[in-house]
């Protein structure tokens, strides 16, 4: 029987996660949910409203089941016995060669794409975003940043909104506050959202905001315009009104994972459009009767030719890391047969 629920709610647990708990119950283990992640080392808060450090048992990391910050956990004197189904997670591929996965957030209900009103404001970059978001689970929102900056926040946000079909568009200040407030409605209590961004398009300085305090570590902009990296680690942080925001660090490198649904979701236009050409397998080049080529502007035709052979390169990456595994699989199976027979 779990003690507290309050506490949970707060954080965002219900009747789902509680059925999903209930095994982990019956053998005696808490539920609680992560809020960092150290090396080797995690915080998680629990049902009487504590902050416990656990490490994770040798059978989960054997079979690979880490946790992420903003996971439910089953955990008992130290140990993390068990990881719930996640409602949602933002994955991307693992920066280097690596085809794996690395879960950026788990069960976030809201993703806050954040990028900043000045040079720096990439439209193709934020279609990536988009892309992963979408395929998350999670509702996407793009936050502008930095609006008393710049002159032409209405004509950016026009740009944006363009590229961003279907999904809120804000522009804020968080030296001014101005905007801050349509940010409210995705804030409730017991609601996750997630800073996504790169590196020093002011996620902290926005956090600080939300918090009402100097919570998060931020520095001065540089001389270009850009902010500067000050988030080291992921964190969940609970917010005045109840609502919770897990603040991430900058990410130089952002490669798509799975994420065929959310391509989808992002270039809804061009899939619409598609469905109009003359063939079926319009590549969109230079065929007659192309409904795609001269109604989409070319830089996000590009962009979703680029996207779309960089998913295929990973699905023809992924199926041969998978017969290479079933290479070593029999050939260790092989093995085994010869040790039997002596």
């Amino acid at each position: 029987m779990i003690s507290s629920t309050s506490a949970l709610s707060a954080l965002g647990w219900d009747a789902q996660f509680a059925e999903e708990f209930e095994p982990y119950a019956a053998a005696g283990f808490e539920p609680g949910r992560v809020v960092v992640q150290h090396r080797g080392v995690y915080v998680v808060l629990t049902a009487e409203d504590e902050e416990v450090e656990v490490r994770i048992s040798g059978r989960l990391r054997h079979e690979g089941e880490i946790p992420a910050v903003g996971d439910w956990v089953a955990h008992g004197e130290g140990i993390v016995q068990g990881v719930l189904p996640r409602r949602t997670a933002f994955l991307r591929r693992a920066a280097g060669g690596e085809t794996v996965a690395q879960v950026v957030a788990a069960n976030v209900d809201t993703a806050f794409l954040v990028s900043s009103l000045n040079s720096d404001l990439n439209p193709r970059r934020l279609e990536r975003y988009l892309a992963l978001a979408w395929e998350s689970g999670a509702n996407p929102v793009v936050v502008l940043t930095k609006s008393d900056l710049t002159e032409r926040a209405a004509e950016a946000l026009a740009d944006i909104e363009s590229v961003a079909i279907g999904v809120p568009v804000h522009a804020v200040s968080s030296v001014t506050g101005e905007g801050v407030e349509a940010l409210e409605p995705y804030l409730r209590e017991g609601q996750t959202i997630v800073m996504l961004g790169s590196s020093g398009v002011g996620k902290s300085t926005l956090v600080n905001t939300l918090l009402g305090e100097q919570r998060q570590r931020v520095q001065e902009i540089r001389d270009d315009g850009r902010g500067r990296h000050t988030t080291v680690h992921r964190e969940l942080l609970r917010l005045p009104g109840g609502g919770l925001v897990l603040d991430t660090p900058g990410m130089r490198e952002l490669q798509l994972w799975d994420a065929d649904s959310g391509l989808s979701g992002t270039f809804a236009d061009i899939e619409e459009l598609a469905a109009q050409c003359r063939f079926t397998d319009c590549e969109h080049v230079s065929e007659p009767g192309c409904a795609v080529r001269d109604a989409v502007e070319p830089e996000r035709l590009e962009s979703w030719r680029k996207l779309s052979r960089e998913l295929l390169h990973l699905e023809l990456k992924q199926d041969g890391r998978a017969k290479a595994e079933a290479r070593k699989d029999r050939a260790r199976f092989a093995r085994s047969l010869r040790k039997s027979s002596w």
